[in-house]
């Protein structure tokens, strides 16, 4: 068993969440291209696609028993962005998934093992791997431990973030946006930090920080919206 596995088997462990089978585990963080170089007869692909129904399960029925005023179209509208790549990606990214990747010489190169969709696929692969081997409520666990402040995140903001809420309102008032541009770069690639200038009329009105571009971009436009709130 390799280091990688056990380093992941310590990291589940603080969940309580303990393998009864480690072969599908590591069968889960065998990415496509590990399995090619290596000549493997299975990666993590058919396990994403079991995991991906196992945590569509466990957000909508949780979604439904929560919310029995919603209609079927509001819930939806939560329930993608609850499961989309983004959102995945940083719950991959707490789990520290990236460093337990089995990944391929290439991919490693330009940075596979931190792509969002690289790692939206292993988180889901994990989930099915823990269904299988321990059954859903120990797999729909795992999902909350891993969600549950991203959840409560995007059910307090809404479906619209703070860089939907900025284009609405400066649209509305003025008809035009502001411009995003990263003004910094920083860290290795596994924790990288940007910093993101919101430009109005070639003056920076606002400044955001965040792990991503994007969470940089939303982080500067909740700023934005106190701004020119503060024009009114």
């Amino acid at each position: 068993m390799s280091i990688t596995i056990n380093q992941c088997i310590d990291e589940l462990t603080k969940y309580g969440i303990i393998f009864k089978d480690i072969s599908i585990l590591e069968l889960a963080l065998t990415h496509p291209t590990y399995s090619y170089e290596k000549s493997l007869p299975d990666n993590n692909q058919r396990l994403e696609f079991l995991g991906d129904t196992v945590l569509s399960l466990t957000i909508v029925e949780y979604l439904y028993k929560r919310f029995p005023d919603k209609q079927e179209g509001e819930l939806s509208k939560i329930k993608s962005a609850i499961v989309s790549g983004e959102t995945l990606a940083k719950a991959a990214r707490k789990f520290k998934l990236y460093d337990y990747l089995l990944i391929g010489k290439g991919e490693e190169k330009i940075g596979g093992r931190f792509r969002d969709s690289v790692l939206g696929d292993a988180f889901e692969a994990v989930i099915a791997a823990i269904y299988l081997d321990l059954g859903f409520d120990r797999s729909r666990e795992f999902i909350f431990f891993m969600l549950d402040e991203l959840i409560e995140e995007i059910i307090t903001l809404g479906i619209k973030d703070y860089k939907t809420i900025l284009q609405e309102l400066l649209q509305k008032k003025y008809k035009k946006s502001v411009v995003y541009k990263v003004l910094e770069e920083n860290g290795p690639d596994h924790d990288k930090s940007f910093t993101v200038g919101l430009l109005w009329e070639d003056k920076i009105v606002a400044i955001g920080i965040g792990k991503s571009k994007k969470e940089a971009e939303r982080s500067g436009a909740k700023l934005a919206i106190d701004f020119f709130a503060s024009m009114e």
